[in-house]
């Protein structure tokens, strides 16, 4: 994944930046809620930002494509640092370094 966030990213990189675990997302895409769901299982409570409740939601969703997010939610960031979509997350899972992440940021 790309690390570096355009200039005008419409407020991306402060959101991604609000908490431990931020999730860009849509309310409509059954993975977006599959990922959000598997967080809340694992007792970490994401912040979760629906692109299609933002005004500048087509616009945020292309500067997480720019950063490398295809599709471009669901889009995890963990310490304010993009970690990818699902299959990011879930191979980090597999792999037993999810939590050691989660507990370094």
């Amino acid at each position: 994944m790309s690390s570096s966030i355009p200039p005008s990213d419409f407020g991306v990189a402060r959101l991604a930046s609000q908490g431990l675990v931020v999730i860009f997302s849509k309310s409509s895409c059954c993975m977006c809620h599959a990922i959000k769901s598997f967080f809340i299982e694992l007792k970490v409570h994401p912040i979760i930002h629906e692109l299609d409740h933002y005004r500048t939601g087509k616009e945020m969703e292309r500067v997480l494509l720019s950063l490398g997010c295809n599709p471009s939610v669901p889009a995890i960031f963990i310490g304010g640092k993009l970690i990818g979509g699902t299959s990011e997350i879930i191979s980090l899972h597999l792999r037993g370094s999810l939590m050691p992440l989660l507990n370094r940021a």
